[in-house]
């Protein structure tokens, strides 16, 4: 996908990686609906790039059906949706329900949702993008974050149903699985796993996003280190767990 003029909503816009991934589109001449529970964030960065700004919380369905609804209606088709809005929550069997719940339906239930009321209307008139930001976690697991490495493994798993479910009537899906990037949510965890092949900012992400979108990759890995990782993974699946064990010691006491 080329994103001279084309809609792109982004879900959390108001920092980080959406942030990044709104001003960058912006650039490669997109117009940006710029959706973010922090509504007055989300205005900030439309106004700099020429865009809209809606809020959404993403852990409500009819949030997100508004959203659509709205952009359709009022602004333009989406051609490419960028469900990058999540939630980072630590832990292990400690996690109670609450929080379980909580992460499922912004880092799951979102693009369950998003799909839901979009692909319909994207097959309807011949095709559109769908992007999950996943994360290598997604991939790979998370020390010392159970619901994160949970819930990101389910991103990338809808992810690749949706992809192989309605790729026959034109709808493209990427999923968007970085280690560290900067912003609010590695905070205070830079020394974290996630770190361990370095923090990218959020330009990077989204160059690498733009070159991915461009050539329809269903894998966009800004730490191209993720692909070996998973190529031991499949290769060798006990040695990758006893590894990852190691990593597990070295690094909980740091998450």
């Amino acid at each position: 996908m080329q994103l001279n003029q084309k809609t792109v909503v982004i879900t959390g816009a108001a920092g980080g990686i959406g942030r990044g991934l709104a001003e960058r589109f912006s650039d490669e001449g997109a117009h940006v609906i710029c959706a973010d529970i922090d509504l007055d964030g989300a205005r900030n960065v439309a106004a700099k790039i020429g865009g809209d700004a809606f809020r959404c919380d993403v852990s409500a369905e009819n949030d997100i059906q508004k959203l659509i609804e709205t952009v359709e209606d009022t602004i333009a088709p989406i051609d490419l949706f960028c469900a990058n809005a999540g939630i980072l929550t630590l832990g292990g069997l400690d996690v109670p329900d609450a929080d379980w719940d909580r992460i499922w339906k912004i880092n799951v239930m979102s693009h369950v949702w998003t799909a839901r009321h979009l692909i319909p209307r994207m097959v309807a008139r011949g095709g559109g993008y769908l992007m999950t930001t996943a994360s290598a976690a997604g991939l790979l697991n998370q020390p010392g974050a159970a619901p994160y490495g949970v819930s990101k493994h389910a991103a990338v798993g809808f992810a690749e149903w949706v992809a192989l479910t309605y790729g026959d009537q034109g709808i493209r899906v990427s999923v968007l699985c970085p280690q560290a990037v900067r912003s609010e949510m590695i905070r205070g965890h830079e020394t974290s796993v996630a770190a361990i092949d370095g923090i990218l900012e959020p330009d990077d992400v989204a160059q690498a996003c733009v070159e991915a979108l461009a050539e329809q990759r269903f894998l966009i890995l800004p730490h191209p280190q993720v692909l070996d990782y998973m190529r031991l993974k499949t290769s060798d699946y006990d040695r990758w767990i006893s590894g990852m064990n190691k990593l597990n010691q070295q690094f909980t006491d740091d998450v």
